[in-house]
Protein backbone atom coordinates (compact mmCIF):
# COMPACT_ATOMS: atom_id res chain seq x y z
CA UNK A 1 0.00 0.00 0.00
CA UNK A 2 1.11 3.28 -1.12
CA UNK A 3 1.58 6.20 1.37
CA UNK A 4 -0.67 8.25 -0.53
CA UNK A 5 -3.74 5.31 -0.98
CA UNK A 6 -3.19 5.14 3.07
CA UNK A 7 -3.57 8.63 3.57
CA UNK A 8 -6.46 9.02 0.90
CA UNK A 9 -7.75 6.00 3.48
CA UNK A 10 -7.34 7.98 6.89
CA UNK A 11 -8.56 10.90 5.34
CA UNK A 12 -12.01 9.13 4.16
CA UNK A 13 -11.74 7.82 8.43
CA UNK A 14 -11.49 11.40 9.77
CA UNK A 15 -14.29 12.83 7.46
CA UNK A 16 -16.73 9.91 8.61
CA UNK A 17 -16.21 11.14 12.35
CA UNK A 18 -18.23 14.28 11.38
CA UNK A 19 -21.81 12.05 11.55
CA UNK A 20 -21.19 12.15 15.24
CA UNK A 21 -23.65 14.84 15.05
CA UNK A 22 -25.88 12.12 13.54
CA UNK A 23 -27.90 11.26 16.67
CA UNK A 24 -29.63 15.31 16.18
CA UNK A 25 -31.27 13.75 13.54
CA UNK A 26 -33.44 11.59 16.49
CA UNK A 27 -34.16 14.23 19.09
CA UNK A 28 -37.85 16.08 19.31
CA UNK A 29 -37.54 19.40 18.43
CA UNK A 30 -38.20 20.34 21.88
CA UNK A 31 -35.53 17.99 23.21
CA UNK A 32 -33.31 19.90 20.73
CA UNK A 33 -34.18 22.67 21.52
CA UNK A 34 -33.03 22.59 25.51
CA UNK A 35 -29.76 20.93 24.89
CA UNK A 36 -28.48 22.87 21.83
CA UNK A 37 -27.23 25.79 24.09
CA UNK A 38 -25.09 22.92 25.99
CA UNK A 39 -23.60 21.74 22.69
CA UNK A 40 -22.78 25.64 21.94
CA UNK A 41 -20.94 25.31 25.22
CA UNK A 42 -19.36 22.41 24.47
CA UNK A 43 -18.42 23.40 20.95
CA UNK A 44 -16.54 26.52 22.85
CA UNK A 45 -14.80 24.95 24.83
CA UNK A 46 -13.20 22.58 22.55
CA UNK A 47 -12.13 25.11 19.60
CA UNK A 48 -10.83 27.42 22.57
CA UNK A 49 -8.99 24.09 23.70
CA UNK A 50 -7.97 23.31 20.11
CA UNK A 51 -6.40 26.40 19.27
CA UNK A 52 -4.72 27.10 22.45
CA UNK A 53 -3.48 22.93 23.37
CA UNK A 54 -3.12 22.14 20.14
CA UNK A 55 -2.80 24.39 17.40
CA UNK A 56 -0.20 26.92 18.68
CA UNK A 57 2.10 24.27 20.28
CA UNK A 58 2.44 22.81 16.95
CA UNK A 59 2.75 25.76 15.15
CA UNK A 60 5.50 26.79 17.68
CA UNK A 61 7.26 23.66 17.23
CA UNK A 62 7.44 24.53 13.71
CA UNK A 63 8.36 27.83 13.93
CA UNK A 64 11.14 29.48 15.90
CA UNK A 65 9.54 32.98 16.36
CA UNK A 66 7.33 33.17 18.86
CA UNK A 67 5.98 36.76 17.96
CA UNK A 68 5.57 35.12 14.35
CA UNK A 69 3.37 32.91 15.80
CA UNK A 70 1.28 35.52 17.76
CA UNK A 71 1.44 37.81 14.50
CA UNK A 72 -0.31 35.32 12.43
CA UNK A 73 -2.83 34.33 14.80
CA UNK A 74 -3.31 37.59 15.61
CA UNK A 75 -3.85 37.44 11.88
CA UNK A 76 -6.46 34.85 11.63
CA UNK A 77 -8.61 36.62 14.04
CA UNK A 78 -8.30 39.80 11.71
CA UNK A 79 -9.06 37.73 8.40
CA UNK A 80 -12.37 36.14 10.17
CA UNK A 81 -13.17 39.65 11.46
CA UNK A 82 -13.24 40.82 7.94
CA UNK A 83 -14.85 37.42 6.54
CA UNK A 84 -17.70 38.05 8.82
CA UNK A 85 -18.41 42.18 7.91
CA UNK A 86 -18.69 40.51 4.26
CA UNK A 87 -20.87 37.50 5.45
CA UNK A 88 -23.21 40.10 7.32
CA UNK A 89 -23.17 42.65 4.54
CA UNK A 90 -23.98 40.14 2.36
CA UNK A 91 -26.79 38.61 4.56
CA UNK A 92 -28.49 42.04 5.30
CA UNK A 93 -28.22 43.18 1.25
CA UNK A 94 -30.06 39.81 0.36
CA UNK A 95 -33.05 40.89 2.85
CA UNK A 96 -35.82 43.21 1.78
CA UNK A 97 -35.87 46.23 2.83
CA UNK A 98 -37.19 47.33 6.46
CA UNK A 99 -37.45 43.79 7.55
CA UNK A 100 -35.77 42.21 10.20
CA UNK A 101 -32.51 39.70 9.58
CA UNK A 102 -33.78 35.86 10.23
CA UNK A 103 -33.03 33.06 9.20
CA UNK A 104 -29.54 30.99 9.24
CA UNK A 105 -27.00 33.29 11.17
CA UNK A 106 -23.64 34.62 9.95
CA UNK A 107 -21.89 32.97 12.47
CA UNK A 108 -22.78 29.77 11.61
CA UNK A 109 -21.05 30.27 8.42
CA UNK A 110 -17.76 31.65 10.12
CA UNK A 111 -17.67 28.35 12.31
CA UNK A 112 -17.99 26.45 8.90
CA UNK A 113 -15.42 28.36 7.55
CA UNK A 114 -13.08 27.66 10.58
CA UNK A 115 -13.41 23.90 10.41
CA UNK A 116 -12.69 23.53 6.82
CA UNK A 117 -9.73 25.76 7.60
CA UNK A 118 -8.69 22.88 10.61
CA UNK A 119 -9.50 19.88 7.99
CA UNK A 120 -7.35 20.96 5.52
CA UNK A 121 -4.62 21.33 8.24
CA UNK A 122 -5.18 17.88 9.64
CA UNK A 123 -4.68 16.82 6.25
CA UNK A 124 -1.63 18.07 5.39
CA UNK A 125 -0.67 16.18 8.94
CA UNK A 126 -1.90 13.01 7.88
CA UNK A 127 -0.39 13.30 4.85
CA UNK A 128 2.89 14.26 6.08
CA UNK A 129 3.03 11.65 8.42
CA UNK A 130 2.23 8.71 6.22
CA UNK A 131 4.93 10.04 4.11
CA UNK A 132 7.51 9.69 7.08
CA UNK A 133 6.45 6.65 8.29
CA UNK A 134 2.84 4.51 7.83
CA UNK A 135 2.93 3.88 11.39
CA UNK A 136 3.38 7.35 12.09
CA UNK A 137 0.49 8.23 9.61
CA UNK A 138 -2.07 5.56 11.63
CA UNK A 139 -1.07 7.12 15.04
CA UNK A 140 -1.47 10.81 13.64
CA UNK A 141 -4.98 10.12 12.38
CA UNK A 142 -5.93 8.08 15.20
CA UNK A 143 -5.44 11.53 17.54
CA UNK A 144 -7.27 13.38 14.87
CA UNK A 145 -10.00 11.35 14.64
CA UNK A 146 -9.87 11.72 18.87
CA UNK A 147 -9.93 15.45 18.88
CA UNK A 148 -12.32 15.39 15.89
CA UNK A 149 -15.42 13.59 17.91
CA UNK A 150 -16.34 16.34 20.25
CA UNK A 151 -16.09 19.13 17.78
CA UNK A 152 -18.01 17.47 15.38
CA UNK A 153 -20.62 17.52 17.82
CA UNK A 154 -20.13 20.82 18.90
CA UNK A 155 -20.00 22.02 15.30
CA UNK A 156 -23.46 20.32 14.37
CA UNK A 157 -25.38 22.37 18.04
CA UNK A 158 -23.61 25.63 16.67
CA UNK A 159 -25.12 25.29 13.40
CA UNK A 160 -28.35 24.47 14.63
CA UNK A 161 -28.35 27.06 17.21
CA UNK A 162 -27.54 29.45 14.01
CA UNK A 163 -30.63 28.67 12.23
CA UNK A 164 -29.32 25.79 10.32
CA UNK A 165 -32.26 22.52 10.41
CA UNK A 166 -30.54 19.39 11.78
CA UNK A 167 -30.69 17.48 8.71
CA UNK A 168 -29.06 20.54 6.42
CA UNK A 169 -26.38 20.66 9.32
CA UNK A 170 -25.08 17.07 9.72
CA UNK A 171 -25.23 17.43 6.01
CA UNK A 172 -23.15 20.90 5.86
CA UNK A 173 -20.41 19.67 8.44
CA UNK A 174 -20.22 16.29 6.31
CA UNK A 175 -19.00 18.54 3.42
CA UNK A 176 -16.81 20.90 5.69
CA UNK A 177 -14.74 17.59 6.73
CA UNK A 178 -14.17 16.76 3.37
CA UNK A 179 -11.25 19.53 3.03
CA UNK A 180 -9.56 17.08 4.91
CA UNK A 181 -9.16 15.12 1.74
CA UNK A 182 -7.82 18.48 -0.34
CA UNK A 183 -5.03 18.67 2.35
CA UNK A 184 -4.16 15.55 1.81
CA UNK A 185 -4.57 15.54 -1.80
CA UNK A 186 -2.24 19.40 -1.95
CA UNK A 187 0.42 17.57 0.31
CA UNK A 188 1.20 14.60 -2.07
CA UNK A 189 1.04 17.04 -4.96
CA UNK A 190 2.84 19.46 -3.35
CA UNK A 191 5.26 17.34 -0.74
CA UNK A 192 7.65 19.85 1.38
CA UNK A 193 5.76 23.04 0.14
CA UNK A 194 2.47 21.99 1.56
CA UNK A 195 4.57 20.91 4.88
CA UNK A 196 5.89 24.49 4.99
CA UNK A 197 2.39 26.19 4.52
CA UNK A 198 1.37 24.81 8.29
CA UNK A 199 3.74 27.44 9.78
CA UNK A 200 1.29 30.06 8.47
CA UNK A 201 -1.90 27.83 8.61
CA UNK A 202 -1.63 26.79 11.59
CA UNK A 203 -2.15 30.09 13.54
CA UNK A 204 -4.50 31.44 11.23
CA UNK A 205 -6.73 28.48 12.00
CA UNK A 206 -6.54 28.87 15.66
CA UNK A 207 -6.74 32.57 14.99
CA UNK A 208 -9.85 31.80 13.10
CA UNK A 209 -11.43 29.15 16.35
CA UNK A 210 -10.55 32.23 18.71
CA UNK A 211 -12.33 34.67 16.78
CA UNK A 212 -15.38 32.35 16.31
CA UNK A 213 -15.68 30.73 19.91
CA UNK A 214 -15.19 34.51 21.17
CA UNK A 215 -16.80 37.19 19.72
CA UNK A 216 -19.62 35.29 17.81
CA UNK A 217 -20.82 31.66 20.24
CA UNK A 218 -19.86 33.31 23.94
CA UNK A 219 -22.58 36.27 23.59
CA UNK A 220 -24.93 33.46 22.54
CA UNK A 221 -24.38 31.72 25.26
CA UNK A 222 -25.21 34.45 27.86
CA UNK A 223 -28.71 34.73 26.74
CA UNK A 224 -29.57 32.38 28.47
CA UNK A 225 -28.42 33.34 32.09
CA UNK A 226 -30.46 31.59 34.80
CA UNK A 227 -28.35 29.87 37.47
CA UNK A 228 -29.06 26.09 36.74
CA UNK A 229 -28.81 26.70 32.90
CA UNK A 230 -25.56 28.79 33.19
CA UNK A 231 -24.13 26.12 35.52
CA UNK A 232 -24.50 23.59 32.88
CA UNK A 233 -22.95 25.56 30.16
CA UNK A 234 -20.24 26.08 32.34
CA UNK A 235 -19.77 22.71 33.08
CA UNK A 236 -19.67 21.87 29.38
CA UNK A 237 -17.32 24.50 28.57
CA UNK A 238 -14.63 22.80 31.06
CA UNK A 239 -15.71 19.34 29.75
CA UNK A 240 -14.97 20.25 26.40
CA UNK A 241 -11.20 22.19 27.41
CA UNK A 242 -10.71 19.08 29.72
CA UNK A 243 -11.36 16.44 26.98
CA UNK A 244 -9.00 18.66 24.38
CA UNK A 245 -6.44 18.43 27.33
CA UNK A 246 -6.93 14.66 27.91
CA UNK A 247 -6.55 14.68 24.24
CA UNK A 248 -3.23 16.08 23.92
CA UNK A 249 -1.82 13.87 26.35
CA UNK A 250 -3.04 10.63 24.28
CA UNK A 251 -1.42 12.81 21.17
CA UNK A 252 1.84 12.49 22.72
CA UNK A 253 1.65 8.50 24.08
CA UNK A 254 0.71 7.96 20.76
CA UNK A 255 3.38 9.28 18.75
CA UNK A 256 5.90 8.37 20.71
Amino acid sequence: MTAGIAALMAGVLVSLVSFSGLFVLYLSPRRLEAIVTYLVALSVGVLLGDAFIHLLPDALRRHESASAVCLATLGGVFLFFILEKVVRWRHDHTLPSGKQATGVQPWARMNLAGDAVHNFVDGILIAGSFMMDPVLGWTTTAAIILHEIPQEIGDVGVLVQGGIGPGRAVFENCLCSLTVLAGIGATLLLGELAEASLILLLPLAAGGFIYVAASDLIPALHKHNTLPIALKQILTFAVGMGFMQVVAVCETLLLQ
